[in-house]
């Protein structure tokens, strides 16, 4: 009963968001508390399942869709944020926890901080729905929070066992990182490849199943995940580098139906896995706040206002520490592509603030701070845990509030990239390749029929359709396909299947060459796949 109201929430959710025009994460989050105060208690959530069931396929579809050409021109810019930002941010945060909280012990204010620091680009993205993000600014977004919830995590792990034993060792801790770091990655290629490879084989064998290859991309993440978790490496990064091998790895064998299938069931994935972690959040809410005279009390403090400073306080200091390296960050960035005579857009004010206001806590940041152990080694409650949790819950809720308040008023009226410049020159070389292959399949077809001329009436007016393509004007004024007898017909689904197929393989030596990015090539390769689809019923 709990899993259907938490899916009937998600699914009420859109609407009201639309009708109340509020950001949806906080639709999700206010209907999980409605939930908790209906029911009267609140799900144990164990932060072990919620990383399995969770976490494994939203990341992997992040590096599955996240555009590689952004990510690999501001690869710099990404591991910055992602490893010496989250450095940045535990040693200050946790440092300002400490002087805010002196009862808070060192080790347990840096894991806070740690578990503070990765980002929710999903959050991010929900928010500013109603005024888009800038695409550079969103693929620093999207690549910082694919890797920086992995040393986020690391960082909080050696943070626990400095708690738990007093002691801390630098060069253990970097020699870890390198494993889990190195072995993750290492388990989402290898085990992709493995996957694509027998995939491809068995296409090539016995043809293809779309529910089959639908449900192995499902759980692909998943194997990924308990594989480098078994091995003591990263299961979020070899999430990761699942989804980024199987977009560089994608074969385009695949039926057009099975991708746009896979297409639509994976948006499904997305929108219920997001909603029910929002959604559980709030669910979460009242519990958590329930804890707080107990935090009170580990704070050392009569009143529990001055539990909201110190969320304040916190949520003031993780942005001024986001925006001094991010401004540091994107100014370095842009010297660089100067001095290479690289394009280089500006670095306005208003951009360094918007990326710092978008350092949205979420999903990692709750569950991440749940596994904090109850006792020490020897049986002591474990110090601060209730305030640590309570204050990581406070900075989820401000961070989402005060992004989905700022960022639209940010972001108004920013200059906007337009269209990908490589989009046009894509359409003309895949129809002029289209129209190659219609005219070659219909000499081809003539060879061993009676009347050729049909053939050639036909194949001249789906020419016309695509000179229509190629010259704009003309495009402008072509209409819709003309209605044949059922005996032309096969004729010219064949002869536009051909086209489409062409169009295709034009398209992915674009794609090799590096003539397109990937954001283009993945969207026109949808429009042929829609155009396969209607010409195949």
């Amino acid at each position: 009963m709990t899993i259907l109201a938490f899916l009937l929430a998600v699914a009420i959710s859109g609407p009201l968001a639309r009708a109340l025009r509020v950001p949806l994460p906080l639709i999700q989050i206010a209907l999980g508390y409605a939930i908790a105060e209906y029911t009267g208690e609140s799900v144990a959530l164990d932060p072990e399942v919620f990383f399995l069931l969770f976490l494994p396929p939203l990341l992997f579809l992040d590096g599955w869709r996240i555009p590689k050409d952004g990510l690999y021109r501001d690869k710099g810019t990404v591991i910055g944020l992602a490893l010496g930002l989250v450095v940045f941010t535990v040693l200050g945060v946790g440092t300002i926890l400490h002087w805010m909280i002196p009862a808070m012990p060192w080790a347990v204010a840096f894991a806070l901080a740690a578990i503070l620091s990765p980002t929710d680009p999903i959050a991010v993205s929900a928010i500013a729905s109603r005024t888009p993000i800038p695409p550079r600014l969103m693929h620093l977004l999207e690549g910082e929070s694919l890797l920086n919830d992995a040393s986020g995590l690391v960082c909080m792990r050696f943070a626990v066992a400095a708690a738990l034993t007093g002691s801390f060792s630098l060069e253990q801790a970097a020699l870890n990182f390198v494993w889990v770091a190195l072995a993750g990655l290492a388990v989402g290629v290898v085990l992709t490849w493995g996957v694509t490879r027998v995939r491809d084989l068995l296409l090539r064998r016995l043809g293809e199943d779309p529910g089959s290859s639908i449900l192995t991309s499902l759980l692909i993440p998943f194997a990924a995940y308990l594989l480098a978790e078994a091995i003591e490496a990263s299961g979020i990064l070899a999430a990761v580098a699942a989804g980024i091998s199987m977009s560089l790895m994608e074969s385009t064998r695949l039926l057009a139906s099975t991708r746009v299938q896979r297409r639509a069931f994976w948006d499904t994935v997305q929108f219920a896995a997001n909603g029910v972690i929002f959604v559980l959040l709030g669910e979460q809410i009242p519990a958590l706040f329930a804890g707080a005279v107990d935090a009170v009390d580990e704070a050392g403090r009569a009143s529990p206002w001055w539990l909201a400073l110190y969320v304040a306080g916190v949520v003031a200091a993780l942005a001024a520490l986001r925006y001094l390296w991010v401004g540091a960050a994107l100014r370095l960035s842009e010297k660089i592509a100067r001095r290479r005579g690289q394009p280089h857009p500006e670095i306005s004010r208003r951009v360094v603030v918007a990326m710092s206001l978008a350092g949205v806590r979420g999903a990692v940041t709750l569950a991440g701070i749940l596994t904090l152990p109850m006792t020490l080694h020897d049986g002591h409650p474990f110090p601060a845990r209730d305030l640590a949790i309570f204050l990581a819950a406070g900075v989820i809720l401000a961070s989402l509030i005060l992004a989905s308040a700022a960022l639209p008023r940010l972001l108004r009226d920013m200059p906007s990239e337009g269209k990908h410049a490589s989009e046009a020159p894509a359409r003309r070389a895949a129809a002029a390749a289209g129209l190659r292959a219609i005219e070659d399949h219909r000499l081809s077809l003539a060879q061993y029929t009676d009347d050729p001329a049909r053939y050639a009436a036909i194949a001249a007016r789906l020419a016309e359709d695509y000179r229509h393509r190629i010259e704009p004007l003309d495009a402008a004024e072509g209409g819709g396909p003309v209605a044949t007898q059922s005996e032309s017909e096969e004729i010219e689904h064949e002869l536009r299947l051909a086209g489409v197929a062409a169009e295709r393989r034009a398209l992915l030596e674009l794609r090799r060459q590096h003539r397109i990015d990937e954001t283009t090539f993945h969207k026109l390769l949808r429009e042929l796949d829609l155009a396969e689809l209607r010409w195949r019923i």
